[in-house]
């Protein structure tokens, strides 16, 4: 990948900041820097607007195809607006399950029926959507889920009828549908009869609880299936095949937009450099060493992010090739979580109490107890190592139950 920008990507550049600058003003003046990791319920209706006007001026949607209402822009024209809108302190999008995971899998996977009734809606924010992947016996395990769907009725009123729970399930409470895998095929296991099913919130068979998380926000939440029903046409793949489909799903997750969340990772990681100087802690060498050393790894990260993306768009196979996307995963789970325990460092004692009561986390006090989940949720640190150990290097599969 040439890594250079051209006269004209540099124009584009110019003219997402000045967008940005313009309209991040005014109404929307208040939405800058809110939601995030942690944080991500904030706010939610004022960013909710802010994104519905992103989808009015045409941000939105930018790397999908022009005929499914993209844009069409390749990858380096992705790469500025992501790292623009980082810079610039917009509001978290609150679109990104639907834009930036289901959207990409429909044009890949989906029926044109499909595309037609759900990419629209996507692209102007008028439908949000939620992923049912997690369980409470599968986390990163999504093998071995257990809510089951069946087949009822025939021909056009054909449904599928799903029974089960999901959990850690981001933004369900404002989500209009959730994309569920599910086992259909009685007595199947593993990833054999899996499907991929879209499936209405809004209905009598579902109920979303919200979980308070230890930093006080509820972005997260417990997704309970007790007869809820969706059309038979509601499938994307084949049927026992969405094993595949939840895969591609997974490879769209790590695209672009992990650019502009390493450009908020600078910012965080500056706010912190800013902090140590505040507190005299940046003369203790230590701690000066290790600020440095975040410093070159956050830099040598987005290097390699932006090389994994250039092989991603040569056609490369991120899970089973080169493994560039567990790699990632790892490097940016693990590198934030350690900034998240360098902040409280710096911060020092006070770090430990609550700034008011009754529970006012402080913003490093919030990165530090959310990082924490960072080599969790997505795929755990086990299951990334398990995939370039197995796919990648052709070891031995782990022995499962094995003594310790």
């Amino acid at each position: 990948m040439d890594l250079s920008y051209s006269a004209a990507d540099e124009a584009f550049r110019a003219e997402v900041r000045g967008w940005l600058e313009e309209n991040l003003s005014g109404d929307f003046a208040a939405v800058r820097g809110r939601g995030g990791s942690g944080r991500d319920d904030e706010a939610h209706a004022e960013r909710l607007a802010w994104n519905r006007h992103l989808a009015a001026h045409g941000w939105t949607c930018l790397g999908w195809p022009e005929e499914h209402g993209g844009r069409g822009l390749g990858l380096d024209r992705q790469v500025i607006f992501h790292e623009e809108y980082a810079r610039a302190e917009a509001p978290t999008r609150v679109n990104h399950l639907g834009e930036e995971l289901l959207g990409p899998t429909l044009i890949a996977f989906g029926t044109e029926e499909q595309k037609q009734r759900f990419l629209p809606r996507i692209a102007a924010v008028e439908e949000l959507w939620c992923q049912g992947y997690s369980e409470p016996g599968a986390g990163s395990d999504l093998a071995n889920v257990s809510t089951r769907a069946r087949l009822e009725g025939e021909g056009d009123d054909a449904e599928w009828v799903i029974d089960g729970q999901k959990v850690w399930t981001s933004l369900a409470q404002f989500a209009q549908w959730i994309f569920v895998v599910a086992r259909t095929e009685p007595g199947s296991a593993r990833h054999h009869g899996l499907s991929f099913l879209l499936v209405p919130i809004d209905q009598p068979g579902v109920e979303v609880r919200p979980i308070v998380q230890n930093t006080g926000g509820a972005e997260f939440n417990e997704v309970f299936f007790a007869g809820a029903r969706t059309p038979a046409s509601m499938i994307v793949g084949e049927p026992g095949k969405g094993w595949g489909v939840a895969m591609g799903l997974l490879g769209f997750e790590r695209g672009v937009s992990t650019i502009g969340q390493q450009v908020g990772f600078a910012r965080e990681l500056q706010g912190v450099i800013d902090l140590a100087k505040r507190t005299g802690a940046i003369e203790d060498p230590l701690l000066r060493d290790r600020l440095a050393r975040a410093r070159a790894d956050l830099e040598v990260m987005r290097w390699n992010a932006l090389r994994g993306l250039s092989g991603l768009e040569g056609g490369a196979d991120s899970a089973a090739g080169g493994g560039a996307g567990s790699i990632a995963k790892l490097v940016w789970a693990n590198w934030h979580r350690r900034l998240g325990e360098l902040a409280m460092e710096v911060a020092g004692p006070g770090s430990l109490t609550a700034s008011g009561a009754p529970y006012d986390l402080d913003t490093w006090q919030r990165l530090f107890l959310f990082s924490r989940a960072d080599t969790i949720y997505g795929g755990s640190d086990e299951i990334q190592k398990n995939i370039l150990a197995e796919r990648v290097l052709g070891l031995p599969r782990e022995m499962k139950g094995a003594a310790k």
